[in-house]
């Protein structure tokens, strides 16, 4: 079993930035692969970016090329995305979810994930 929480959302200006938090504890199995959606208002949820077990491997969606980064901290179990120039569209409840396969074309298929955090809010407003 894997246990996600994830933290560090809050209210920030267009072109501010933010860093969540990803705690994943529990079986190393079920992160390799961790990965970042978000599902803003009246929208599907979507794929965001994800990593791989040893943080070799890493994916963005289009929309957050460039702007965020995503890392992790084994020794911490923990998974980070630093989000810069944020825009009013990448408001949205950020989820964090993890699971055993990396697969590089199909990651945001929410179906390779078992284990998925609350999730916390991010707001970008002036």
């Amino acid at each position: 079993q894997l246990q996600i929480m994830e933290s560090g959302g809050g209210l920030v200006q267009p072109g501010g930035s933010l860093r969540l938090s990803c705690q994943a504890s529990g079986s190393s199995r079920d992160s390799n692969i961790i990965a970042w959606f978000r599902q803003a208002p009246g929208k599907e949820r979507d794929g965001v970016s994800c990593i791989n077990g040893d943080g070799t491997r890493v994916e963005y969606a289009d929309s957050v090329k460039g702007r965020f980064t995503i890392s992790r901290d084994n020794a911490k179990n923990t998974v980070y995305l630093q989000m810069n120039s944020l825009k009013p569209e990448d408001t949205g409840i950020y989820y964090c979810a993890g699971g055993p396969y990396f697969a590089r074309s199909v990651w945001p298929n929410q179906a390779l994930y078992d284990h998925w955090g609350q999730g916390t809010q991010v707001t970008v407003s002036s």
